[in-house]
């Protein structure tokens, strides 16, 4: 108070000479102020029923001087003196500047004398400077106050209206003009300005003096002819009377507060009701998409063909590079609007954001863990399913070589063997059958092992569920039910030619003689029977065909050689890379984690820091989109090891996907903490305090848990018991995870510095718009708030059943208390 008094005395409160040298360099002054403070004391005395008619003479014996202080300030003065003598007057005129000084003010040379003896200068500045506590002194507008204030108020008021400058209290006013704008900015109905002109003074400030008294029940304090008459109207005598303006328009002034901080809490409402509506959208969606994607993942109908496979392969891939990974980034931004969410609620006054039903960030990650645990055993499934496929392949196909050699070589056995040329042989021939017979014997022995092999191949295909079992089958059965037929007609032949030789044997007994006689014949036949026989028996085909399989074979062989080269050089290469991106992920996680916990600088610092580290980050893309080529040719391949590395490409995705969520996480713990220094008005002192306090518990995982930040309580001079630790607990762990991070941490250490609206206040406000009724209705609020504040309230307003409703009245104490979640809206 002293500062200000010394500053009021400085600006208004002129010395005695100033007085007189104001009065001598314009006598017009003295008019001015003789006629603005003679009708601004009337218009509070009017109140007690009486007035001055000349302001020297109607203040010398103290009584009405007393009476317009206790009228314009509400107190009751001490009891006057009735008397008529002098020291009666003197003794009431000081009781009078007592109360002025009781109220801050130091007068200067006004002393009681002058004031009983009618001194026209001292009673003017003790009428100004009883304007300036009681009239001026405590308008504040953005954080100026007094003559400043109103001046600011002014300037806002007339703004709008382009040939209107104010800058003072005595040329700015000469026009009219800036009454007039008052008037009009206020009361639009009263003035017609559009049709006022910059060059008609007196009409102006005649119109806005006579609209004034009129209208607004200000007396008329000023002569629109003296201000125009006078080059520089006097200041104390503009400043009074747009004084009475400001206390006019004080209603209005109480309303438009009100309104701006109604506007301001509804404000933050709607923009957090927003982010829950974001919130609740993105989680369903999310959600859903994961409802849709697990039975996409828990199917294991294995298909029939390698390729069916390999593009079910195809498509797993493009699910986790395409699909999978802005699933995983609208999960981490989910994670940071809730948690933007929370900061913004407990820093604006209100209740913890509890989403729907099942939409919980819990629920979403026990969703999205369900998630990655299919998705792990589908790709280890499809993988499996690969393998048996190829294995699958290869029996198939040894099936069917073997299959095939074999139907080749029984084709026209079973003709062979039915043939009775046995029946027209000689005994040389039979012999010969005999001996070629044996040999098929021999060879049908041999082909047994191949039959087995055929059956085994085709009982393995089998157990691992061929998609063509049933045709292999038949092919098997058909080759084994020949087998036996074979084995059959080849006893069965013996068993013939056995009969025939012995017969034949006895015929020749017979013909022994004829035989001995007919000796060079004989000779000369068996002879050719011998060389058509050896012709029958060489197997030139058979040998010829083994001729042709060795350089087959020896093709084979060096085609899968070269392959296998190939195979390996993708493994080196997919471990090289892999070898260098796992440990890069993993240092980029240590270091983010000692980022969080050890950080340096003002938050601003941090957040540049930061953003420029994520930066970094996601500039090494493209090395993992490399890697997930070359795992891409590795799976083609049909690799399914490699002895060159111990990371996999899941390791790697899992890793990276994990470095961008942190990192995304990171930045937005110290967004959320720039927002709670800034709305709680901490210094970054106390915040690096906060910071070394909670470093000094927490073990470096970037949270605390209970028993750690208990101890930490208690060092900082806590001292509570169990029930109120677990309500400390429930304010700074409301998802009872069992952990306190360092958001939480400082929201509690800085939850009494904030300067928040209540639900109170907020009232009070409303009923200032509604004119003290305990209501309100539509037209007020669509008069007084922004058309879309408006509706938002009408939209929430319950009807008002109180014994003074009115139709249409809203319940507007309800809904105050709804914003803050004290009930719901």
């Amino acid at each position: 108070m002293d500062h200000y008094d010394s500053q009021q005395t400085n600006d208004y409160m002129q010395p005695e000479e100033d007085w007189d040298r104001d009065l001598l360099l314009d006598p017009a002054w003295e008019k001015q102020q003789r006629k603005t403070f003679t009708a601004w004391c009337n218009s509070h005395l009017r109140k007690a029923g009486t007035q001055i008619e000349n302001i020297e003479e109607d203040f010398r014996d103290g009584l009405k001087l007393m009476l317009l202080l206790e009228v314009i300030s509400g107190e009751r003065l001490a009891k006057p003196e009735r008397g008529k003598m002098r020291v009666h007057k003197i003794s009431n005129v000081n009781k009078a500047l007592d109360f002025i000084a009781s109220k801050g003010v130091k007068l200067v040379s006004i002393g009681a004398e002058e004031i009983v003896d009618g001194n026209v200068k001292m009673t003017l500045g003790m009428i100004w400077t009883i304007i300036l506590r009681f009239a001026i002194q405590d308008i504040s507008v953005e954080e100026t106050s007094a003559k400043e204030g109103l001046l600011l108020w002014c300037q806002r008021k007339t703004a709008p209206y382009k040939n209107v400058n104010i800058q003072n209290f005595h040329i700015s006013w000469k026009d009219g003009l800036g009454f007039c704008a008052l008037i009009h900015r206020h009361r639009p109905e009263l003035i017609d300005y559009g049709k006022l002109r910059k060059d008609d003074p007196l009409t102006n400030l005649n119109t806005a003096f006579d609209v004034a008294e009129k209208y607004l029940d200000i007396p008329k304090m000023l002569d629109a002819e003296d201000i125009v008459g006078t080059a520089r109207p006097d200041e104390k005598a503009i400043m009074t009377y747009v004084s009475s303006f400001y206390h006019a328009f004080s209603g209005a002034q109480k309303a438009e507060t009100a309104a701006n901080r109604i506007c301001k809490v509804l404000a933050v409402n709607q923009e957090n009701e927003q982010l829950m509506e974001d919130y609740e959208k993105l989680a369903s969606d999310l959600l859903e998409w994961i409802r849709r994607t697990i039975p996409w993942l828990e199917n294991r109908v294995p298909e029939n063909t390698m390729h069916a496979m390999q593009q079910k392969l195809e498509d797993f891939r493009d699910y986790r590079r395409l699909h999978k990974p802005p699933k995983v980034q609208e999960k981490c931004q989910l994670e940071i609007n809730f948690n933007t969410l929370q900061t913004k609620l407990r820093l604006s006054n209100r209740p913890a954001f509890m989403p729907s039903e099942g939409r919980m960030v819990s629920d979403i990650n026990n969703a999205w863990g369900c998630l990655e645990q299919v998705e792990k055993g589908y790709e280890e499934w499809l993988l499996n399913e690969i393998r048996r496929l190829e294995r699958l392949d290869h029996l198939a196909e040894k099936f069917r070589q073997k299959a095939s050699i074999h139907e080749a070589w029984t084709d026209g056995k079973e003709a062979m063997l039915r043939q009775k040329d046995y029946e027209t042989a000689t005994l040389s021939e039979i012999k010969a059958l005999l001996k070629k017979h044996e040999a098929f014997e021999s060879d049908l022995a041999a082909h047994q092992d191949r039959v087995e092999q055929i059956a085994a191949i085709a009982q393995e295909l089998n157990e691992l569920d061929y998609y063509d079992s049933p045709s292999v089958n038949a092919r098997c059965q058909k080759i084994c039910d020949q087998w036996d037929n074979l084995g059959a007609l080849t006893q069965k032949r013996r068993e013939a030619l056995e009969r025939t030789e012995k017969l034949l044997e006895t015929i020749d007994q017979l013909y022994l003689e004829y035989a001995k006689r007919a000796a060079p014949f004989n000779n000369w036949m068996e002879g050719a029977m011998e060389d058509l026989q050896d012709t029958f028996i060489v197997h030139t085909i058979e040998e010829i065909q083994v001729r042709q399989l060795v350089p087959r074979r020896d093709q084979a062989l060096t085609e899968e050689h070269a392959r296998q080269q190939h195979n390996e050089r993708l493994r080196k290469q997919f471990g090289a890379q892999a070898n260098v991106i796992g440990p890069w992920i993993q240092t980029k996680m240590e270091e983010i984690g000692r980022i969080s916990i050890e950080m340096h600088g003002t938050l601003e610092d941090q957040l540049s820091h930061l953003r420029q580290y994520e930066k970094s980050i996601v500039n090494y893309k493209p090395k993992i989109d490399q890697l997930e080529g070359d795992h891409q040719l590795i799976q083609e391949a049909l690799i399914f090891d490699n002895k060159h590395t111990n990371y996999t490409m899941e390791h790697i995705r899992v890793g990276w996907e994990q470095l961008l969520t942190t990192i995304a996480r990171t930045i937005n713990e110290v967004e959320n903490q720039i927002l709670t220094r800034d709305a709680k008005g901490i210094s970054q002192e106390q915040m690096n305090e906060f910071r070394a306090s909670f470093n000094h518990f927490d073990r470096k995982t970037g949270m605390m848990d209970t028993d750690d930040f208990r101890a930490c309580l208690i060092s900082m001079g806590y001292n509570m018991g169990e029930a109120e630790f677990a309500r400390i607990m429930s304010i700074v762990d409301p998802n009872r995870l069992g952990v306190v991070t360092f958001q939480a941490f400082i929201d509690f250490m800085s939850r009494e510095t904030a300067d928040t609206d209540t639900a109170d206040q907020v009232m009070a406000s409303f009923k200032i718009l509604a004119g003290d009724k305990n209501y309100i209705t539509m037209d007020e609020l669509r008069r007084e708030l922004p058309p879309d504040q408006a509706e938002y309230c009408i939209a929430r307003m319950a009807p008002y059943t109180g014994p003074d409703s009115v139709p249409g009245a809203l319940d507007y104490m309800s809904f105050s208390t709804a914003l803050y979640g004290e009930s719901d809206l």
